[in-house]
Order: structure tokens, then C-alpha cells, then sequence
């Protein structure tokens, strides 16, 4: 199974990009899971250590809900909107959360194959700074990641949307750049499948 997660609390471009994905991953033949902040009630990390103690996170809030699906992920794209030429605070939260998965299980997330996608509403407006935040999560929980490569997606799917629905589905390149990441991502993931059947 291939999770998404959706950082945007809106129904917009963010949201939108990344059904994308998990939709050309379907056509692929992978299960997806769609997960979104939006309308989620997902408090911060407050390093209160209690998840130190193996009793999972202390707030019960609807990040609970995403624990086993972390679990169960062989990929995850993590998609995010640009706020302040990063991640959402959303996301943030989220990846700060995940604290009390891995104090529990340090290799949870271990190669996993990654993928992150970001959209800006502006053309330079941080897109791959928030990309670079959602891959060093990745590599200090041993994610794999990967991204479509040279020539429009060095390190990922980057959408500059102008703020609106319309500019995210009319951006050729970030729909180019997702193109070549879905790819390598799905590549990977079945090269890992293999790997792991061959024993």
C-alpha cells in the first residue's frame, strides 16, 4: 500500500496534486491511502517524552488514526503547501508526531520508499526548501527517497499553482516533474518488493 499525505487544511491545488499522484500510481496497479490534515484535529509535539515510556503518544487526537497506516505503507508521498517558503505547520506537526511511532519501533519507517511533492503560489516561492524539509525527515527515519531526476525534477514534484485550482492543473511542468517522480517512485517500490521476496 502507497500512502499519501495531504499537508494542505484546504481543498485546493496541494490536495489536488497529490490525488494526481496517487492516481497515476493506481493506473501503475499499487493500492493507495489518502490521508489529509484538513478538517483533522492534530496537536504539536510538545517533547513531553511520554511516548519514551512505549505507550504511544500521549494526545488522542487523529494522528492516532495515522500511526498503523504509517505502518503498513511500503511508500509514502508526503505532499505539502508552501507556507513561508516551507512546510505547512500541518506537516510539520505530523512529521514531529511520528516521535512516538518511532519510540516505539526505531525501524518503523526503514526502507520505506519517498516521495515529496510541493506547490507554491508563486513560481519561486519555496518550493524546493519544503521538499528538502520533507527529505531530511525522510533520511533520519531511513525512508528511501527518491525523485523524478535531471531536467524538472531534481528532488521532487514541485507545482507553482498562482493560487488557484485552475494554475495547478495548467502547470505543465509541475505535472511534468510528478510524471518523472510517480515513475521512479513506483520503479523503486516494486524493486524493494522484489528485493524482499527474493529473501
Amino acid at each position: 500500500m502507497i500512502l499519501g499525505l495531504c499537508g494542505s487544511p484546504r481543498a485546493k491545488t496541494t490536495e489536488y496534486a497529490l490525488r494526481e499522484a496517487l492516481r497515476m500510481l493506481e493506473e501503475r496497479g499499487f493500492e493507495t491511502v489518502y490521508w489529509g490534515v484538513r478538517g483533522k484535529r492534530i496537536g504539536f509535539c510538545t517533547h513531553c517524552d511520554h511516548c519514551l515510556k512505549g505507550e504511544g503518544c500521549i494526545q488522542r487526537d487523529d494522528v492516532q488514526d495515522l500511526y498503523p497506516l504509517l505502518e503498513e505503507a511500503e511508500g509514502l508521498v508526503i505532499a505539502t503547501p508552501v507556507y513561508n517558503g516551507a512546510v505547512s505547520a500541518q506537516v510539520k506537526a505530523v512529521m514531529d508526531r511520528t516521535r512516538a511511532l518511532l519510540a516505539k519501533d526505531p525501524a518503523a519507517l526503514r526502507g520505506k520508499t519517498g516521495m515529496a511533492i510541493a506547490v507554491g503560489g508563486d513560481r519561486s516561492g519555496g518550493q524546493e526548501l519544503a521538499i528538502q524539509q520533507i527529505i531530511t525527515y525522510y533520511t533520519l527515519n531511513g525512508v528511501l527517497t527518491v525523485s523524478g531526476g535531471a531536467f524538472g525534477a531534481n528532488i521532487g514534484a514541485a507545482f507553482w499553482s498562482k493560487d488557484t485550482l485552475e494554475g495547478v492543473m495548467e502547470d505543465d511542468e509541475g505535472l511534468r516533474s510528478l510524471r518523472k517522480t510517480v515513475r521512479r517512485f513506483a520503479e523503486h517500490v516494486e524493486e524493494r518488493r522484489k528485493l524482499r521476496e527474493d529473501g
